[in-house]
């Protein structure tokens, strides 16, 4: 198992994903072996200076960068040494098997779509974010915000993919899925939520429990949540904003705390053939650390392999 990390991605980069690869190191029994991209110089003496194990660690050098100001395409077609390049390289090539980032969203979309491509049958791929229920489940949203405008077709795909990931890396055995709409009553909604309502109905790769609303999002209702991406990223950001408020309101709360998106690392993207990750850009060593465990927990549970095994019988 070789998992790709994009050294060079985020604020806090390289430092901080060293720091992160060590605390997976100290935490993590069988580890995987790592193949860090980035600047060779400043890895190596990072690596040093940390005390990282080399055992198990591959060092490529990247001499370019995408900045997060980058326009995705463009940056990807104009820095081909880039981290992220390099990284997309080695995972289509075989060569990895898992690419994480907290660098360039815009760029590491482009990446998935076009340099691994998506899951034959899958439309649209869809980005998952990670919804804290008040009992301490933990419910997945999808999409979170690249795919704006959707057809109903799309969520119902949206629905069997996030269902996969929840029962397979999140362990829950016939996951709930919900339609997030304005009322719980079958035939409410836009066009969009009518007409994606009887395509999850007939659905038969999920678990499906009618519509729910905004304030069902944060109890334990539903395990995957299914909307269109403005409406995801307008609840991811908002869901965001309270871990922000709790923390300049020094209010310490368990629940509140699971609010902080480094406990769970990076968001995976979900659809494409290989496991993708992407960080937030101000993550620091802990959110490093678990979007190493994803990608190994997805290599693991041949999470894709099921994916395709889904949409071949569909077919």
């Amino acid at each position: 198992m070789n998992i790709g990390i994009d050294m060079m991605g985020g604020d806090y980069a390289p430092l901080e994903a060293v720091k992160g690869i060590l605390l997976y190191q100290q935490e993590t029994t069988a580890t995987a072996h790592l193949t860090l991209i980035g600047d060779e110089t400043a890895i190596n003496e990072l690596l040093a200076q940390h005390n990282v194990s080399l055992t198990n660690i591959t060092v490529i050098h990247a001499s370019q960068m995408i900045e997060m100001q980058d326009h995705p395409t463009k940056a990807l077609k104009e820095k081909p040494q880039s981290s992220i390049a390099i990284g997309f390289h080695l995972l289509a090539s075989g060569k990895t098997g898992a690419f994480i980032s907290a660098g360039n969203t815009g760029a590491m979309m482009v990446g998935s779509l076009f340099s691994i491509k998506a899951i034959e049958g899958v439309s649209r791929p869809t980005i998952g974010a990670y919804m804290p229920k008040e009992n301490g489940r933990l419910g997945l949203l999808v999409d979170a915000g690249i795919n704006a405008d959707c057809k109903p077709e799309n969520l119902s795909q949206f629905a069997t993919l996030g269902s996969l990931f929840v029962e397979h890396i999140l362990g829950y055995d016939n996951p709930r899925v919900g339609l997030i709409n304005l009322g719980e009553e079958e035939g409410k909604g836009n066009l969009l939520a009518q007409a994606a309502f009887p395509l999850l109905k007939e659905n038969k790769s999920i678990n499906f429990i009618g519509n729910i609303e905004g304030r069902d999002i944060l109890i334990d209702k539903a395990d995957v949540m299914v909307c269109d991406g403005f409406t995801g990223n307008v609840t991811l950001k908002l869901a965001e904003s309270i871990y922000d408020i709790v923390k300049r309101r020094n209010i310490h709360d368990e629940h509140f705390e699971r609010f902080n998106f480094e406990v769970y690392g990076g968001v995976p993207v979900l659809g494409v053939s290989k496991p993708v990750i992407i960080g937030h850009g101000i993550s620091h060593a802990v959110a490093f650390k678990n979007m190493i465990t994803i990608a190994q927990r997805m290599i693991e549970k041949e999470l894709m392999q099921k994916m395709k095994d889904i949409f071949t019988a569909k077919a």
